[in-house]
């Protein structure tokens, strides 16, 4: 099994230098879909990993080398994640030597191999934490002990997605919320934790039975006990992993004997599925500008109406312990009826209602969201309380992304006044080229002017060699989706929501375009209008006193901008760099 994997692996990177876009995509979908159909393969390939890394690591200073260890880092996270088997320690152990190793590498490699590093500690000393974790948040599985919950929310530009093409993409992405089944994905999640904890102690048939056997209460009730248990785990780290196997030990123990029926006739994959389950997506066409705040206005208000509720509580709970505090409340006056509402700053309590100014803590926050943009950096607060997540996918060409930019520079603003979003959510934004010319159809004419307007997906793609094998080869493969007769993912159609999803799961290094701010003043029967516009890589001024010009006066960073009367001068000096855009990539770069 490892030579297969190996010749695999090598087939996988070596197909990163193909011109051919759709091989480079499927060859990582393979492997992920071999994982998928065996399980126990994982152990190998994490090995077969393990020794091309070290190997790599010797011939550092090669280039093949070095850009192929962040292809080979995210794919030993990835089967770190699936892996329902359990993992041996001396494998974990050697990966771990191995990813210390690659921390004396510069950026972005480095910052890489740091957050494989954290995510294979965690599952060494917690197994299963890694699969348990993504999936309650993905599929928004509320649970007190673990409030981690994320939405996907894919904007599609109009003028690249014909009608057809929305009504099938949108089919597509969306089919896989019907699927949605609660106690389902609860007793799934059981028993890949057990089995991945407990190992061959795990009565993997019987358990599944035992599960199916039993109501959704005790489902939950079980479940929850395992998220504790996980939980608790985490947060003690390898100090509490003795413990954690214990409480897995009395969990799986509890199950058996709740069910008197002990036939293990039912086969534990009818219950337990191998796949992670997809996220719950919402497809819209980006309309409006403002779309994307209100989206994730309406995300954020629903979102934390039960957590502000429970927020709340423990704030009064805390408020009414006798600690001296309540004696001093109550000598202090302190009535909410006869106080005015605004308060002196200076005293040492303030009532709950009173004023509080959070300009501080707002400047604080959106720091620490720029310094934390910046590759490698270290979190600068202790504890992120953001506990939502929204995942923003943009489709469509470099317009796409100049509607973002516009969109996020304006909330970017908003927030700077008055926090709403940024204080209460986690927002993550990513891009997926698409053209609006049908492949079948596209000439070598029209794919020289789709790859100019898809400059920014091959600026990612050059910066980025892992995006451009596995994001730019969805180019064509989603324009292909209005030509099949299938609206529902089938498994010879899955591999663009499976590249979706992985993106979604793996790509977590921004990589932070400039944002530019130009003016330009326009006077005309003494009457003056200015224009101030926001851009990312160019911008196009339609002037009207110069329509009758052959060519539309261009705005590029590169380039010098003519004013009409034969003279130029360099457009640099006329920009401001206000902003930059953090979209997400496999390896993470400030431009």
């Amino acid at each position: 099994m490892e030579t297969s994997l190996h010749k695999d692996l090598q087939a996988l990177l070596k197909g990163m230098n193909s011109r051919s876009g759709s091989l480079k995509g499927t060859l990582r979908w393979n492997l992920e879909k071999k994982m998928e159909t065996d399980p126990s393969c994982s152990i190998s390939l994490i090995t077969v990993l393990v020794k091309e890394l070290e190997k790599k690591l010797k011939r550092i200073h090669e280039r093949p080398a070095s850009m192929h260890i962040i292809p080979m880092l995210h794919t030993l996270y990835y089967a770190a994640l699936q892996s329902g088997f359990m993992i041996p320690t001396s494998l974990y152990k050697r990966a771990y030597k191995c990813l210390m190793n690659l921390l004396t590498l510069p950026l972005p490699h480095s910052a890489v191999a740091l957050s494989t590093l954290r995510s294979i500690k965690m599952e060494m000393t917690t197994p299963g934490s890694l699969y348990q974790r993504r999936v309650i948040a993905e599929q928004n599985l509320r649970n007190k002990h673990f409030t981690l919950q994320e939405k996907v929310f894919v904007l599609a530009d109009p003028a690249v997605f014909s009608a057809p093409l929305e009504a099938t993409v949108r089919a597509y992405l969306e089919v896989s919320s019907s699927f949605r089944d609660t106690p389902t994905i609860e007793k799934n999640l059981i028993i890949h934790v057990l089995q991945k904890g407990l190992g061959t102690a795990c009565q993997s048939s019987r358990l599944a039975q035992a599960l199916e056997a039993l109501g959704d209460q005790m489902v939950e009730k079980h479940f929850d006990r395992v998220v504790l248990a996980m939980e608790q785990s985490i947060k003690h780290g390898a100090a509490g992993s003795a413990a954690y196997m214990n409480r897995l030990q009395h969990i799986h123990r509890d199950i058996l004997t709740a069910v008197k029926d002990e036939s293990t006739e039912e086969y534990y994959g009818s219950v337990c599925s191998r796949a992670m389950p997809f996220p719950e997506i919402k497809f819209h066409l980006w309309e409006n500008e403002d779309d994307l705040w209100n989206l994730l206005a309406h995300f954020t208000l629903r979102s934390h109406s039960s957590v502000d509720e429970e927020e709340r509580e423990k704030r009064d709970s805390f408020q009414s312990e006798d600690s001296g505090i309540e004696t001093y409340l109550k000598q202090s006056d302190f009535d909410d009826t006869e106080r005015p509402l605004v308060r002196k700053c200076g005293s040492a309590f303030s009532r709950r209602n009173a004023f509080k100014s959070t300009k501080s803590a707002d400047r604080l926050s959106l720091m620490k969201e720029k310094i934390d943009a910046s590759p490698g950096s270290a979190p600068v607060l202790k504890e992120d309380r953001r506990c939502h997540t929204a995942r923003v996918v943009v489709m469509g060409d470099d317009r796409v992304l100049g509607r973002l930019t516009r969109a996020y520079y304006s909330m970017r603003e908003r927030e700077s006044k008055c926090r709403v979003l940024t204080k209460k959510l986690n927002l993550q934004l990513y891009y997926i080229p698409v053209m609006d010319v049908e492949p079948l159809l596209s000439s070598p004419d029209s794919s020289c002017q789709d790859e100019g307007r898809l400059s920014l997906a091959s600026l990612l793609g050059r910066v980025d060699p892992w995006y451009n094998s596995n994001i730019n080869s969805l180019r064509t493969e989603i324009s292909k989706l209005a030509h099949t007769n299938q609206n529902e993912p089938s498994e010879q159609n899955l591999l663009p929501l499976d590249t979706l999803c992985y993106y979604l799961r793996c790509g977590t290094h921004p990589v932070n375009l400039p944002l530019y701010s130009v003016k330009m003043t326009h006077s005309s029967c003494d009457v003056k209008s200015v224009v101030e516009e926001v851009f990312v890589s160019h911008l196009e001024a339609d002037i009207p006193e110069f329509r009758h010009l052959k060519e539309k006066k261009r705005c590029n960073i590169r380039s010098r901008f003519s004013i009409g009367d034969e003279r130029e001068l360099p457009l640099n000096k006329y920009l401001d760099k206000v902003l930059s855009l953090p979209i997400n990539t496999f390896t993470g770069v400030t431009l």
